[in-house]
Parts: structure tokens; C-alpha cells; sequence
């Protein structure tokens, strides 16, 4: 009798944990369904896993920045145009948007990006012929508040004292000047206030202070322009590729949505 009744309790737990898999899966599908015409129409999209690595924690340990990572390759004389990352259930789901320079068949890209609840993650690159392809993660969520509606973190008037300070370093050996395809790490001071954050004090809303751009040229030539969002993480920070082409040096220039704009030059290396 103690066995039958355990039985029929391990069913029932293996039919409701079905069903809320099943739940969480048709969710995310119909939150899909209705974002994908609102971002590319009705373009098709094609499945991006040969060419589209991508990687997301499967279970944030902070979901204020989450880092979420792609590296595409194109071999047949097409270039990448375009890569967005989406976070489907944020209230922002375009995260980011990065145009890309000319010529490159190649490109890595790393974000830190706020999640919001449990969602699923996206990757989608355009071809220079116009070809989107793209590739998903499911990530779950940790628990405790919301990100896009969690304060700031620090002392607020540091964070304004700092606001569009940048630093631009070379990730791994300072050998970038022999390497065909160095990579560097870019974080920006920014508290990038989503709109969503009521101050306990006043018990109005922090208004919204977003990281609108940010454009990195090495030298004259583009290597990307990203459109943000308040899905970017306080302090937003890219880890990005470049391809040497003799510049020696790096230019950043930062913009947000209240009007605010940076620039500064990074030295880079003889021939780098």
C-alpha cells in the first residue's frame, strides 16, 4: 500500500513537472511568435547552428549581468552585416544591435545584459546578402527581484561622478599586434537606468538614462555600432574582435539617451 500510493505521488510529480515544461515551452513560443514580426516582419529565418556558436548560463548567478556570447563564420565569400541578441521576456527584448564594419566573415561578440525572468536568449545574424539565421537558449531564472526594476548598484553620486568613463583592454597576452584577430574588452561607466526603478526616497521613478550607441573605430575604419537598450547591464561592457589593418589607435564614442555623448582614444599597437 505505502508503495502503490508512492507510485501514483512520483506519476503525479512527473506529469505535473511535464506539464509545466509544456507550459514554459508554449510561453515561449508565443512570446516568439509575436516579437519575430515586430523585429524582422516576414522574413524568414533560417536555423543558425552551423555557422552561429552561442552561449548563455543555463542558470544566472546574477542576473543584473548576464553574459551571453556568439562567434560566426561565414566560408563562401559572404560577410556579417548585422548580430542582435534577444532576450525574449525582457520588457526591452532587443537587447543590443551591433552593425558591423566591412569585410568581416568572421566576428566574436560578448555582452552583459540584465534578465529579467526566465526567457529565452537569441542570436541573430544578417549576411551581406540579407540572410538572417539564428539560434536560441533557454535560460532559467535564479529567483529574488527583477533586474530591470533592481536599483543601481553603488553610491549614486560615484555613479554620476563617473558616468562615460571607458577603458579598452586587450584580452589575454599583450601580443595583439601578431595576432590576425586581436580581442578586446570595452566597459563603460553608466548606470543605464531602465525607467523601471522606483526611488525609495522620493517614490518616483529613476527616469530612464539608457545607453542609446556606441561606435568603435580602429583608426577610420568601422569595427562596429551597436544600438543598446536598458537590457544592457549597469556599466555595460562588450568583449569584441577586431582585424588588424595598421591603426594605432582605438576611438570609442558613447552616447545615451539623454543627450549625454563621450569619446575617447585607446593606443593599440604598432600595426595592430
Amino acid at each position: 500500500m505505502i508503495m502503490r500510493n508512492y507510485r501514483i505521488t512520483a506519476a503525479g510529480l512527473i506529469g505535473a513537472v511535464a506539464l509545466g515544461l509544456s507550459t514554459v515551452a508554449a510561453h515561449a513560443e508565443a512570446t516568439w511568435n509575436w516579437l519575430k514580426p515586430e523585429v524582422f516582419g516576414e522574413r524568414a529565418i533560417l536555423d543558425g547552428s552551423e555557422i552561429i556558436e552561442f552561449s548563455a548560463p543555463d542558470r544566472p548567478l546574477d542576473q543584473s549581468h548576464v553574459p551571453v556570447y556568439i562567434k560566426t563564420k561565414l566560408a563562401d565569400g559572404r560577410t556579417i552585416k548585422t548580430v542582435y541578441f534577444i532576450v525574449d521576456e525582457n520588457p526591452s527584448p532587443v537587447a543590443a544591435k551591433f552593425e558591423i564594419g566591412e569585410g568581416r566573415s568572421e566576428v566574436s561578440l560578448s555582452a552583459l545584459f540584465r534578465f529579467n525572468s526566465e526567457t529565452d536568449t537569441r542570436a541573430v545574424v544578417e549576411t551581406s546578402d540579407g540572410t538572417l539565421y539564428m539560434v536560441s537558449k533557454h535560460t532559467k531564472f535564479a529567483g529574488g527581484q527583477a533586474s530591470c526594476s533592481a536599483p543601481p548598484q553603488g553610491d549614486p553620486e560615484e555613479i554620476a561622478a563617473n558616468m562615460g568613463k571607458m577603458s579598452l583592454e586587450h584580452i589575454g597576452a599583450k601580443t595583439a599586434m601578431t595576432e590576425l584577430r586581436p580581442k578586446m574588452n570595452l566597459t563603460l561607466s553608466h548606470p543605464n537606468h531602465t525607467g523601471m526603478v522606483l526611488d525609495q526616497i522620493t517614490l518616483l521613478y529613476v527616469p530612464l538614462k539608457m545607453v542609446s550607441n556606441v561606435e568603435v573605430r580602429q583608426g577610420k575604419d568601422l569595427v562596429f555600432s551597436m544600438t543598446g537598450s536598458i537590457t544592457l547591464s549597469q556599466d555595460p561592457t562588450i568583449n569584441f574582435d577586431y582585424r588588424v589593418n595598421g591603426a594605432t589607435e582605438m576611438t570609442v564614442i558613447a552616447r545615451d539617451s539623454d543627450g549625454g555623448e563621450w569619446t575617447r582614444s585607446f593606443p593599440i599597437g604598432q600595426g595592430s
